[in-house]
């Protein structure tokens, strides 16, 4: 059980992660088929297909939104778990694991009820219109009961994969995505329930994720154990996760806030096609950044273990490897995105005129893609080290500092406003990875220096 618990700490850091990312980047693409498989249904609804997409496609905002909840407590609270453990305190790590359990539920409670109670207005608000709010509505009233679900299968399983369990944390996502496909189709389209239908079969398929995961956080297997005692909320324990959780919830939290301008911009100057437009080119970037995602969370329990164990060169070993890694795959995705941009449309849409004003619009969107593995490699590396300022600049910089303004100024500098409003994206990546690789550069640096200065923790 020590060998298996030290691991993280002996082991050939290529061996480990590519052991611990294959997992990963399987279930974000498992992940991913929550939202694309749905997409894909409800874009071959005959009739209506087109519509109805476009509705679906407003309320992601909303489901990014529920997803950062999640991520405020997990990303901070699984890292620093890894963290203690490498410290050899698995008492602070449980507590760390029980409390954000506690906070989870009661952010998913909260979200519950608003949801239920307010998805009309707030998907108005997010950018549908009055052809498209009736789709929009109706699969976000059946998605909104099944947040609890959504909420602790996103959280908990992050501390699967803290732990180095990678492979349960995959089967997790497996098995509700593998259900997802099998209830779409007999919801949708037998059971002729519509986008309702498609909605009802993501909170059950989710629900099963969530089963699993809680079952293996209790069970015999873990070294991490949900315990009753440590579910009562402690400030010193659970706000250190907040913090350091801030800056993937403005990540992510700040999706929906992007979303919103982009589909107010995208209606105003290209009405419902570039609403719709939006959502292939989402479903794309999600392809290309779920994968980037499970590489950098393949390594964060690498990264987090060996730097509560004071290991300076297997962090930095680790951050070489997954900075080539990420950085390999972003280039090829945005070649073949360049190159076959007509092949990833007409996986989400059979709509010819759809798919003609989505290819140039992809090219355009996704054009700082082949950089944006630096981008991830160094944010991961920041949340894994526990450095929660640095994060939460880096995340503030790229989505309020840099993406919001261009969205409004970009179509003012072209000569085609739409297009203008997806060039925001691209130029908004690129002056982002310049900031961030000049700021990881410096910053760590001076994390490491106390490791290399002292490699042995000191014994009070």
């Amino acid at each position: 059980m020590q060998d298996q618990k030290e691991f993280l700490g002996r082991e050939n850091i290529k061996t480990l992660l590519f052991r611990l990312s294959i997992p990963t980047v399987t279930a974000q693409l498992i992940n991913m088929l929550y939202n694309i498989v749905d997409r894909v249904y409800i874009g071959h609804m005959p009739e209506e297909g087109s519509l109805a997409l476009t509705g679906v496609g407003v309320c992601m905002p909303v489901i990014m939104l529920v997803s950062a909840f999640a991520a405020l407590v997990s990303s901070g609270g699984a890292p620093r778990a890894s963290i203690y453990m490498g410290m050899q305190e698995k008492e602070t790590s449980e507590k760390i694991l029980g409390n954000c359990f506690a906070l989870q539920v009661a952010v998913s409670l909260v979200l519950t009820v608003v949801l239920i109670l307010f998805h009309r207005p707030l998907l108005l608000a997010f950018g549908a219109s009055e052809n498209t709010i009736d789709y929009a509505a109706s699969y976000m009233s059946v998605y909104a009961l099944g947040t609890l679900s959504v909420q602790l299968t996103l959280g908990m399983n992050a501390f699967i994969t803290a732990q180095g369990f990678t492979k349960v944390s995959m089967a997790a996502v497996l098995i509700g995505a593998l259900t997802n496909i099998v209830l779409d189709p007999l919801f949708i389209f037998t059971l002729e329930m519509g986008v309702q239908g498609a909605a009802l079969a993501t909170i059950l398929s989710q629900t099963l994720s969530c089963l699993w995961v809680l079952r293996f956080l209790t069970g015999p297997r873990t070294q991490l154990r949900l315990r009753r005692r440590n579910l009562r909320l402690q400030s010193k324990i659970i706000l250190p996760c907040i913090g350091l959780g801030t800056a993937a919830f403005i990540m992510q939290a700040s999706e929906s806030v992007i979303s919103v301008c982009f589909n107010s911009s995208l209606l105003h100057y290209g009405g419902d096609i570039a609403v719709g437009a939006m959502t292939i080119l989402i479903s794309v970037m999600q392809f290309a950044m779920l994968p980037l995602q499970g590489i950098a969370q393949g390594a964060q329990p690498i990264i987090s273990y060996n730097y509560g164990a004071r290991k300076a060169d297997r962090v930095k070993q680790t951050f070489r490897l997954l900075l080539k890694t990420c950085l390999t795959y972003s280039l090829l995705l945005w070649a073949a995105v360049q190159l076959f941009p007509q092949l990833f449309a007409r996986i989400i849409t059979p709509d010819p005129v759809l798919i003609d004003f989505a290819v140039p619009a992809l090219r355009v969107y996704l054009g700082g893609l082949g950089l944006f593995g630096i981008q991830i490699a160094c944010q991961m590396t920041f949340t894994s080290l526990g450095k929660a300022v640095c994060s939460i600049i880096v995340a503030v910089t790229r989505k309020f500092v840099l993406l919001l303004p261009l969205i409004y100024l970009m179509p003012h500098l072209v000569s085609d406003p739409t297009m203008g409003v997806y060039m925001a994206e691209p130029v908004a990546d690129i002056l982002a990875v310049c900031f961030t690789a000049i700021l990881f550069f410096f910053q760590f640096k001076k994390a490491m220096a106390p490791l290399e200065a002292d490699p042995i923790p000191s014994e009070n």
